[in-house]
């Protein structure tokens, strides 16, 4: 069922790639085949209950196509602090924490941005992650001669998602001026902002050279990467008191599939394509319909039980992707708790969901039940 969302995120993403020789938003920019804002949209899909997304103007369709309507784009302001201002009134009034994530930082994962709203949850009004200084760093003057030589031990050099209750963000953004970082506004409140440890790849993707950087963190030389395919389907049932699990979550106004689990299509699918990318088998070989342990199984457990025995095997899940084909029920109102909710029972991977109909062609376009297909990407360490 729907909930109350109490957190929201707010990704940066106005911004053009002038520096990364591109005359498009630097947002658009694609690492890997994969573009910065739906790695950054991705990291925080699984995390947070609502998202803005801010574009640049005449872009914001492009944003669109990418996030469908998981996600809510506007179009951004002159400054950094104008979008934020501009997203802020975007958000559902119930929202309480608030993280604010550069797209550019698109390598930042799941992990570090649940850190910061735990934090916020525990009490604290501000948090951002932060990384040790390894290098000595002067301060210089408009001649270029060094004035002074910071206590490096004290420094830090602060990243993205930095996490806010939403009064004290407020406030800040109506007391200053424009600032490249959001804790900078909370400060000048006087208000304490705490550092976690931040992640070396939430680097800030700025310059061409910064691209084979994310590469090289994206692709580790001592490991293996691996691609599974799976699918699967399943009738609609004529057991009207049936309940249909999508996606990992309940979808009370419509009718459930048949089946010996809880034919959950998606979760399904996912299931058979990490079995396929780690030559572990299928999802039949795995959970087959003789074995009573799995009847009426959740798909979040058949997930659950994926993950250890792909981990067991030795590998890690990079991303997985699933798409529903079929008429009902509608995937986009839900897709951000359906990727929630698959991502959680994969540990924190990163997923994707997408939807898609047939134009009414086959069984799934006549409404008769509902299929999806699923990719994985698996990494084996050496």
């Amino acid at each position: 069922m729907n909930h109350t969302p109490t957190s929201a995120a707010i990704i940066a993403g106005a911004g053009m790639g002038h520096r990364l020789g591109a005359d498009l938003p630097k947002a658009l920019i694609q690492i890997d085949g994969v573009t910065l804002i739906e790695r950054a949209f991705a990291s925080l899909s699984p995390v947070v209950d609502e998202i803005v997304i801010t574009a640049p103007a005449g872009f914001e369709d492009q944003f669109r196509a990418i996030v469908g309507e998981s996600a809510t784009v506007i179009t951004g302001g002159v400054l950094r602090s104008d979008s934020v201002n501009l997203a802020l009134k975007a958000l559902s009034p119930t929202i309480k924490y608030v993280l604010v994530h550069d797209a550019a930082r698109a390598l930042a994962t799941s992990e570090l941005a649940t850190k910061v709203l735990s934090e916020l949850e525990r009490g604290e009004a501000a948090v951002i992650p932060a990384l040790s200084v390894v290098d000595t760093i002067k301060e210089v003057d408009r001649d270029g001669y060094v004035r002074n030589t910071p206590d490096r031990s004290a420094l830090r050099a602060v990243q993205t998602p930095q996490g806010f209750s939403l009064d004290v963000l407020k406030r800040a953004h109506e007391a200053s001026q424009d600032a490249t970082d959001d804790a900078a506004l909370v400060e000048a409140l006087g208000i304490k902002v705490k550092t976690i440890l931040g992640e070396v790849r939430a680097m800030k993707i700025t310059k061409p050279e910064d691209i084979a950087t994310a590469l090289t963190l994206l692709r580790p030389i001592d490991s293996e990467m691996r691609v599974g395919v799976g699918t699967d389907a399943h009738a609609f049932s004529s057991d009207t008191s049936r309940q249909l699990w999508l996606g990992g979550i309940l979808w009370p106004d419509v009718v459930g599939v048949d089946g010996h689990s809880d034919g959950d299509v998606a979760a399904h699918a996912i299931c058979d394509a990490l079995f396929s990318a780690t030559g572990l088998g299928d999802l039949g070989s795995n959970f087959g319909v003789s074995d009573p342990k799995y009847a009426g199984a959740s798909g979040a457990a058949l997930l659950g039980e994926t993950l250890v025995r792909v981990s067991s095997a030795g590998y890690h899940i990079a991303n997985v992707a699933v798409q529903i084909v079929c008429n009902k029920p509608k995937i986009g109102t839900r897709r951000a708790e359906a990727i929630a909710a698959l991502s959680h029972a994969l540990g924190g991977a990163p997923v994707s969901v997408t939807a898609t109909s047939t134009d009414r062609l086959g069984f799934t376009g006549e409404g008769k039940g509902i299929s999806a297909i699923a990719t994985a990407l698996v990494v084996r360490k050496k």
